[in-house]
């Protein structure tokens, strides 16, 4: 799809996420940017049920929606941890939508939607798409390239005069439907140090009409839709590259304690990022996974628990709360965890959480995790990282792929657990994937591909409306007190 841009070499895209502060969306090749996000659950207490069920969610998607035409998008209901505002059509409308890299079709919820959620317990006011209100949007025709390619073909009963459908069922039971629609998605250009101009570039998605499940109107944590990060041409960094304008390379840097952080499509060239190959043929981001370190040690595990095959290997996914692991990996991880400290009392908590009481310093008493693959770069994973407070107790974020369903007993999927706190890159062109260990509140540079400039992108803040209202009442409880005490002081002076 032709993306409109201005004549700047460099493209931020800035797309506000809501967890916490924003993150910014790089362009590329012309154009760099960057995109806002926030964390869904930025400054709470983070419940073990709560996790856990997202989780068991995500799972069922990521592993039932593999073969399905759509690439297996997920859902803003129950995947999303990590969310942006946008802007789409003309004049443009507010959209605050997931970002998912596990996931390939960007989609918003329609203005024919009877079963969609209408408020949010998020603090943010929903938006239903109507293509008659924006003078940009179209149909997007059952002929259409877009339709044919996404589909694998033509759809039976599907006239070119028909708009293209798009149907997804997941193992959840959860589902959404609707039809593909072209508009105009708004964003902002990289300009400087620091600094952005308005743009905006035509894309096609998914205009859900009808959902069901955790999609449907009794999500509580609801949101307008999904923007997909993931690996198909169907997705808004694949649409984008194929316009020439930007590369298939992106980059985020997720803040695990305020939330937020930032989101860039450009060639990063600050600071310094080691890579490992992506796995070929493969609908998720899958990596070569070669050694389990805890502490110093090496778990002496068979090599066969790495290979990579139907339902195994090891997926990296922005939208996965925790970390799951084969039972062969898991077992000897916690226990080494755990023999750390000789008089730790472990509790099982909801009968499959590991559990204990400690006092002390976390990262003084137990060792990080190291993930070691291909081309020799690793990943490390402190205690405070994969250790978090529930209940008085510290409890291991570490989970069993077993006891999550026989399908994913072989699978190691590597979620915000391991990810947060670290910059992720996604180069798509050399078919890589790296990371490094970075500061997700402060900036990173992007390199134009064609003049060679070097801007900063930065982290990004946006509040919710809920974050907003409540700033707003506590400035009016102030006003109404002083206006009070001058008050009262007038009339004890006057009477």
């Amino acid at each position: 799809m032709a993306v409109i841009l201005s004549s700047c070499s460099f493209c931020l895209l800035l797309f506000s996420l809501l967890v916490t502060p924003p993150i910014a969306i790089a362009g590329v090749f012309a154009p760099n940017g960057v995109l806002s996000v926030k964390y869904r659950y930025a400054g709470l207490e983070r419940s073990l049920t709560q996790l856990k069920a997202h989780d068991s969610r995500r799972q069922l998607r990521i592993l039932t929606g593999v073969d399905l035409p759509l690439g297996g998008s997920g859902g803003p209901a129950a995947v999303g941890l990590y969310y942006a505002k946008i802007g789409i059509g003309t004049p443009p409308k507010e959209y605050y939508v997931q970002v998912d890299t596990g996931s390939d079709i960007m989609w918003v919820n329609c203005i024919q939607c009877t079963e969609c959620p209408s408020r949010s317990s998020l603090g943010i006011e929903l938006t239903l798409y109507n293509i008659d209100d924006s003078e940009t949007g179209k149909l997007v025709p059952c002929n259409k390239e877009f339709c044919l390619e996404i589909n694998g073909g033509p759809l039976s009963g599907c006239m070119a005069n028909m708009s293209c459908p798009y149907l997804q069922i997941y193992g959840d039971g959860s589902s959404t439907a609707g039809y593909f629609v072209k508009d105009v998605l708004h964003y902002d250009l990289v300009s400087g140090d620091l600094q952005t101009t308005s743009s905006n570039g035509s894309v096609m998605f998914g205009c859900g009409a009808r959902q069901s499940g955790d999609l449907g109107s009794s999500n509580e944590e609801a949101l307008d839709g999904i923007l997909g990060f993931g690996k198909s041409n169907a997705s808004i960094i694949s649409q984008l590259a194929s316009s020439g304008k930007v590369k298939k390379m992106f980059a985020h840097c997720l803040d695990g304690t305020n939330g937020g952080g930032i989101f860039a499509i450009g060639r990063v060239v600050q600071p310094k990022v080691n890579m490992t190959p992506l796995v070929p043929n493969q609908p998720h981001y899958n990596v070569n996974m070669t050694a389990v370190q805890v502490g110093h040690f090496f778990l002496n595990v068979s090599k066969e628990v790495f290979e990579v095959g139907d339902r195994r290997g090891t997926i990296i996914d922005s939208g996965t709360t925790l970390a799951y692991l084969p039972e062969m990996v898991y077992e000897p991880l916690v226990s080494k965890i755990i023999s750390q400290q000789a008089d730790l009392k472990v509790h099982t908590v909801h009968d499959e959480y590991t559990c204990f009481q400690y006092s002390e310093s976390v990262d003084d008493g137990f060792p990080p995790v190291t993930f070691h693959f291909e081309n020799s770069l690793s990943l490390k994973v402190y205690p405070r990282e994969y250790l978090f407070p529930y209940e008085g107790l510290w409890c291991i974020g570490w989970q069993n792929s077993g006891m999550q369903s026989r399908d994913s007993m072989n699978l190691t999927l590597l979620g915000d657990l391991v990810l947060s706190n670290k910059l992720v890159l996604y180069d798509l062109e050399n078919q890589a994937i790296g990371w490094t260990e970075y500061n997700c509140s402060s900036s990173i540079k992007l390199q134009d591909e064609q003049s060679g400039t070097v801007h900063l992108v930065g982290s990004h803040f946006i509040s919710s409306a809920y974050s907003l209202n409540i700033r707003w009442a506590i400035v009016m409880l102030f006003l109404t007190m002083l206006l009070y005490d001058i008050f009262t002081e007038t009339l004890r002076v006057f009477c």
